[in-house]
């Protein structure tokens, strides 16, 4: 297929944007009520409207940031603020120290108002809600604060289900995509390299294995050096779930079987088959030697160079360059000699993480429902993901919601440009995706990308996990497990793969993941996933 507008591309990445108790003495969070800790009532808040309060109030945000642009200069939030008249305050962080700076403003109780794009995991929502540190929201969602969300928890009753305590509480809100495919950037081939070798896709992990091979010895760059690396990675994080698959295991964590079974792929067969096929990789030089000590960019870098011959990102062109274009396919998972391979994780519809939380040091918790419900609906939607009215776009029939692109001012990335106008970009941040959002911007790539999934992905898809709320018990039992367990597996597959550890350990390492609580732990989840089951 001919190059495609780089315009249409960005959409699905705006599209992915691409797994507790109640506060003691805490308030539900009904009309007129007073926030945990807070000791403030609704009195001058608008239920529906601009502004959101008539004398202005100042609210701190703690967020992730990518660094594009300082957050008070941004056009988003700029008008954000006029139609709100609330003024926000920041507290942000780069994506790679923000969950250590979260734990320690948790831990110091120097509480911003709300989280932001917070990546709150279950964990954190029964501890801290358990603690009082987090508000309960179903009140002030129910009461009329939030009609957006409440209408896209009505419609979508598996997510209010997912995002409740066992005590019957909404500490945190998620991103909502009924139509979500991929948790992260899938893995794709570099379509020149397969072009070049004349190959068709490989079936099967020897397929895989054979495919890799000529890359390294035939030379499909064509520039004369053996310089091609047949298989890239970032510390394998991007493609481990992807991976999985190959041989049965449908998350990187705790995933649940077609038949229920909840499992903790660290200890089986399964994933010794992954770490043998890998560790061969890397043996023989198919797996870049500098996967565990490298940067996205590095990596980038390399696909830029035309290297690389399979990797993982959110669209082929971000690693390998160049415009919007079906000439690098989405890797189809291959078979391995598991019974009931390849599957594919795929995403549940919802986020497993919090991305909003109010504190209990908000002394304004009505008023921020308003400004984050202003997020679920059409128009907050547009804002926050394409930016004002005729920055980046504009109406063609604004009746029908049709859009179409503007020039980039100044010239340039158009996803680039966004990141300087939107605190939206990069992290999964509160909202739901509204189809009319893309009416007149999608183009041939993204039709291309859907054609892709449904393909290769949908038809051997299956949600790992539903967002299980463990009991505070169980929760406090599975992060004393997980704070050893999890850093000793991760710590363990590097040495397995890069082979300081050789694989015939594995019974020792098996035995030992399993006196740290392996088994304990799939019995934790086992029992939540059951009681959750029983409720559907």
């Amino acid at each position: 297929m001919k190059k495609l507008r780089k315009a249409s591309s960005i959409l699905l990445c705006l599209m992915m944007s691409a797994s507790v108790l109640a506060a003691c003495g805490g308030s539900s969070g009904s009309e007129g009520s007073t926030a945990a800790g807070g000791g403030s009532s609704a009195e001058g808040v608008k239920k529906e409207g601009f502004p959101i309060v008539e004398e202005q109030i100042t609210l701190k945000v703690m967020s992730q940031d990518a660094g594009m642009a300082d957050w008070s200069t941004m056009p988003v939030l700029q008008e954000m603020e006029k139609l709100s008249n609330i003024k926000l305050e920041y507290q942000l962080s780069p994506f790679d120290s923000f969950a250590t700076k979260k734990n320690l403003v948790f831990a110091s109780g120097d509480l911003p108002d709300f989280f932001y794009a917070a990546d709150l995991k279950p964990a954190e929502q029964v501890t801290y809600g358990t603690q009082g540190v987090l508000v309960p929201l179903e009140g002030y969602i129910d009461g009329g604060y939030a009609p957006n969300i409440k209408k896209a928890l009505d419609e979508n009753p598996d997510v209010r289900k997912s995002f409740t305590t066992p005590d019957g509480h909404m500490y945190a809100l998620p991103f909502i995509d009924p139509t979500a495919v991929w948790y992260r950037g899938p893995v794709w081939y570099n379509g020149k390299f397969l072009e070049a070798l004349n190959a068709e896709e490989p079936k099967t992990t020897e397929e895989l294995y054979t495919y890799l091979k000529r890359i390294k010895e035939e030379d499909p760059n064509g520039n004369g050096k053996q310089d091609e690396i047949p298989l890239s990675s970032v510390k394998l994080d991007d493609i481990r779930m992807f991976f999985f698959g190959f041989w049965g295991m449908y998350n990187e964590d705790i995933y649940s079987d077609k038949d229920g079974k909840v499992h903790y792929p660290f200890q089986e067969e399964s994933y010794k088959s992954y770490l043998t096929f890998m560790n061969r990789l890397w043996e023989e030089e198919l797996l870049d030697h500098e996967t565990f000590s490298q940067t996205d960019e590095q990596k980038k870098a390399k696909g830029k160079n035309n290297q690389i011959g399979l990797f993982s990102d959110y669209h082929p062109y971000f690693t390998l360059g160049g415009e919007p274009n079906s000439d690098h396919p989405l890797m189809t998972p291959v078979a391995s000699e598991i019974e009931g391979s390849p599957v594919y994780g795929k995403h549940p519809g919802m986020a497993a993480n919090g991305t909003f939380a109010i504190t209990s040091e908000n002394q304004h918790p009505e008023a921020t429902m308003r400004w984050i419900d202003y997020l679920y609906s059409y128009e907050g939607n547009t804002l926050f993901e394409q930016g004002p009215e005729d920055l980046l776009w504009k109406y063609t029939d604004k009746e029908n919601k049709v859009k179409e692109w503007l020039p980039v001012p100044g010239g340039g990335d158009r996803e680039e440009y966004r990141g300087t106008i939107t605190p939206n970009f990069g992290m999964l941040t509160p909202g739901i995706k509204i189809p009319e959002l893309y009416n007149g911007l999608r183009g041939e790539f993204d039709e291309w990308i859907d054609q892709q999934n449904e393909e290769k992905l949908v038809p051997i898809g299956k949600a790992p996990f539903p967002n299980v709320y463990l009991t505070n018990e169980q929760q406090s039992e599975a992060s004393a497990l997980r704070s050893d367990l999890d850093s000793y597996v991760k710590q363990m597959e590097a040495k397995f793969i890069t082979g300081q550890e050789p694989l015939s350990k594995w019974d020792s390492y098996v035995a030992q993941v399993k006196k740290m609580g392996g088994d304990r732990l799939i019995e934790l989840y086992q029992e939540a996933y059951d009681t959750w089951n029983a409720n559907q």
